[in-house]
């Protein structure tokens, strides 16, 4: 469908309204059992979640793939019969409140274009669920905020879709900054992007959220976080782009660096123009590589000391909801809740007035 048609359509059904308020379903949270598995809703039945995220809920332990959100009619009886979904398990956006009756779903993904993330991150924590969230976590600090308190004024969880975390892998130089393996981190060089030929995306749409630093940018921004286990104190930024005439609302190419309390510093790289995903770490007394390190499987790398990085996972999606839903059935801290992707946002926010202002900016 065409971006303006789609739009249109998505004004018609309401997706695009402003967010209405409701109070929590206590009553569905005071009742819920104790379940085996936790059903999940996904809203929006785009690229991610029909290549991604509904074959993974068929790899999962802890959840499974109980009901569907859409506005687009003509894919109902293909998830239907594709999944087993009830008639009852299936939802528009008019009919979207009505989850709350539902004591089937348990979770509510959210999948849809970042601009929409904080309406229905909040309308969902307002029907008593528990919330998990596509990345970028939402265009804004002010919206990710909003949304962390939504889901803790209503006592259910918020996890951000941050698959890498939950990646072996990435947790190998995680755990190399946390033991300081090879001593603390001087340089970082963090990377990732890729060629995107489409011309009338939401990735191209500045009202729908696109830009590379929110979809892409995040993967750079948390190789530096994440290699150096520090939160960045400023950031000096560009922005670029190499063709205009599909690129003229959002950045195609950001460049920036970023500095860290301890005195380590990061390059990061980001574009929907440039094949690119690594992650290279400097330490007083040797080096982590990752390449690649944000891909959806066979991240890999090698320490300075011949220690391989190579750990098998066969579903990095199918990892991160059942981990999610672990947290939830457990009661126990999720590893990737609302404040991980709010920090990302920070750094976003601050990378745009850095490269506004063509000068550091603070943090």
């Amino acid at each position: 469908m065409k971006t303006n048609k789609r739009r249109a359509f998505l004004q018609k059904t309401g997706i695009i309204a402003a967010s209405t308020a409701f109070a929590p379903n206590a009553l569905w949270a005071a009742t819920n059992a104790q379940k085996d598995k936790l059903g999940v809703a996904l809203v929006g039945l785009g690229y991610y979640s029909t290549d991604l995220l509904a074959p993974a809920l068929q790899l999962t332990k802890n959840c499974e793939l109980k009901a569907i959100v859409t506005g687009s009619p003509e894919k109902i009886p293909v998830w239907q019969e594709k999944y087993n979904i009830a008639d009852k398990n299936v939802y528009s956006y008019d009919t979207f409140d009505d989850i709350a009756k539902n004591d089937e779903i348990d979770v509510i993904y959210i999948v849809l274009p970042p601009s929409m993330h904080a309406e229905y991150v909040i309308k969902a924590a307002n029907l008593g669920k528990h919330v998990w969230c596509e990345k970028p976590m939402a265009p804004s600090v002010a919206e990710c905020e909003a949304m962390i308190k939504a889901c803790n004024d209503n006592k259910v969880k918020l996890a951000i879709g941050y698959r890498c975390q939950h990646d072996p892998n990435i947790q190998a130089y995680m755990k190399a900054a946390k033991d300081k393996t090879f001593g603390k981190v001087d340089m970082v060089t963090s990377a990732a992007g890729y060629f995107d030929g489409r011309t009338d995306h939401w990735k191209q749409k500045k009202a729908l959220g696109g830009g590379a630093m929110g979809d892409m940018g995040v993967y750079a921004i948390q190789g530096a976080r994440l290699a150096t286990g520090e939160e960045p104190i400023s950031v000096l930024a560009q922005t670029f782009t190499n063709r205009p005439e599909i690129y003229h609302e959002v950045e195609e190419t950001a460049m920036f660096q970023l500095e860290f309390p301890s005195g380590a510093r990061a390059a990061c790289h980001t574009s929907f123009g440039i094949s690119m995903n690594y992650l290279k770490i400097n330490y007083e007394k040797g080096w982590l590589q990752m390449e690649p390190h944000s891909s959806y499987n066979g991240n890999k790398g090698v320490m300075s000391n011949g220690t391989e990085i190579n750990f098998p996972i066969e579903n990095q999606q199918a990892r991160q909801m059942d981990d999610d839903a672990a947290a939830i059935m457990n009661k126990t801290e999720l590893m990737v809740p609302g404040e991980e992707g709010l920090r990302d946002i920070r750094v976003v926010e601050a990378v745009y007035k850095s490269a506004a202002a063509n000068n550091l900016i603070k943090i």
